[in-house]
């Protein structure tokens, strides 16, 4: 008997991304806004993103996150440190490698580590 999930969940750890793009409020909004029609999936609201700045002077950064009718995607960066993170969770699957390509680009990512997660085993579809 095979094993029925809700849905894919991919995880991506950019490293050594342009600061610049991370810093940018405007990016990360216009990634979250275009990614959605780009994997085939249905924006349910506008994307939000904001300017974080913590307690921790070089962990401010830009985060967003868009509603999707298939579950959601966010996006939060650290320009200090080069890096972003970034997941894309949905309930039906869709083209990884086309939404990967479409994140490096955005962020100039030049390393990462993706994951892609079983969401949701056994999820009582009917």
């Amino acid at each position: 008997m095979q094993q029925e999930v809700f849905g894919p969940h991919l995880t991506i750890d950019g490293k050594k991304c342009d600061k610049e793009k991370l810093s940018d409020l405007t990016i990360v909004f216009k990634a979250l806004d275009e990614l959605p029609a780009i994997i085939g999936m249905t924006k349910i609201m506008p994307p939000y993103s904001i300017l974080y700045k913590g307690v921790v002077p070089e962990d401010w950064g830009v985060s967003g996150f868009v509603m999707i009718a298939e579950s959601h995607i966010s996006i939060h960066t650290f320009p200090e440190k080069n890096y972003v993170f970034i997941d894309v969770f949905s309930c039906k699957m869709f083209d990884v490698d086309k939404a990967v390509d479409f994140l490096v680009k955005t962020f100039g990512i030049k390393e990462l580590d993706k994951e892609m997660v079983k969401r949701g085993i056994c999820f009582p579809r009917k």
